[in-house]
């Protein structure tokens, strides 16, 4: 069975109109002399901002979703549910130093480089109406199945997310030591008018992780009816020393730390008279505490 489709709908494009128009550019390259000499002679340059704006339009959203699925997205965000981000979603955070780390789908940001807001772009028609939310599905201390809510901004019109309202105050990323690799995921929905957030609002400031539990699927489902997926991005995200100030400074507790408990190597029965065993066969066996009198 297909999983249910919650995504904007997309207007269909006929097969026949993509092959007449790629036809077409084909021949006006071909009949461009400046191009094919540059061509032959390898000094083509080609327009990777035009190539990625094709792209965002017409196989990327494909693209983005597959690999949300690969990631597991849908199934912890949505329960299995899915939709084509048709919205082109880009975030970046800046650094001091004036350099940009972006957030594509699935790349390493260190909670360094998140430990403020980010900023968030998109095309949107003028009069539109958006909903900005940053989740972690990973990293929630006491449930495994609650996320932590970290940036909620509803009411945005059009593009602009300073003019929207923010209903729970950006919380830098603290994935807790020895628990691995986190998702934070940015989801953006769109509106079909103004909605009442008041049921989501959390305290300014809030820093409290039982306020912050969160769940997408919840949040979802109670405002379904007027409002849709439209664009995400995410990226992944593990312990570094920032999250230790994130715990004793703002969320005022002890940081919490994981340790791997390694089970004991697995060796079979002890064999009376083993055969094509190396020499050290009975090694496995004996007391750690033995000495091996300097034989090996």
């Amino acid at each position: 069975e297909p999983p249910t489709d919650i995504g904007l709908p997309r207007e269909k494009v006929s097969r026949a109109k993509e092959i007449k128009e790629r036809k077409r550019i084909l021949r006006e390259n071909r009949q461009n002399p400046e191009m094919e000499r540059a061509a032959r002679l390898r000094t083509v340059l080609i327009p990777l901002d035009d190539v990625r704006a094709e792209w965002e339009r017409t196989s990327g959203p494909y693209h983005k979703q597959r690999v949300a699925r690969h990631f597991g997205v849908f199934r912890d965000l949505f329960k299995g549910a899915t939709f084509t981000p048709w919205v082109a979603l880009r975030v970046h955070y800046s650094q001091q130093d004036e350099h940009l780390v972006p957030v594509y789908y699935g790349n390493m940001v260190t909670p360094s480089e998140a430990s403020s807001p980010p900023a968030v772009s998109y095309e949107a028609d003028k009069g539109s109406l958006w909903t900005l939310l940053l989740t972690n599905p990973d990293g929630h201390l006491r449930d495994a199945d609650s996320e932590y809510l970290h940036w909620l901004v509803t009411n945005i019109p059009g593009s602009d997310i300073r003019a929207g309202k923010e209903m729970c105050h950006y919380l830098p990323p603290f994935p807790a030591m020895g628990t691995g690799y986190h998702r934070f995921i940015f989801l953006l929905f769109k509106q079909r008018g103004p909605i009442d957030f008041s049921q989501d609002t959390r305290p300014m400031p809030c820093y409290s992780l039982k306020m912050r539990t969160f769940s997408t699927f919840d949040f979802y489902k109670k405002h379904a009816n007027v409002m849709t997926p439209a664009g995400l991005a995410f990226f992944q995200c593990q312990w570094d020393s920032s999250v230790t100030s994130t715990f004793h400074q703002l969320l005022n507790m002890r940081e919490p730390v994981f340790e791997f408990v390694r089970p004991p190597p697995y060796h079979p029965r002890q064999v009376k008279f083993p055969r094509h065993q190396p020499l050290r066969y009975l090694d496995r066996y004996r007391d750690t505490q033995e000495p091996t009198y300097g034989i090996y």
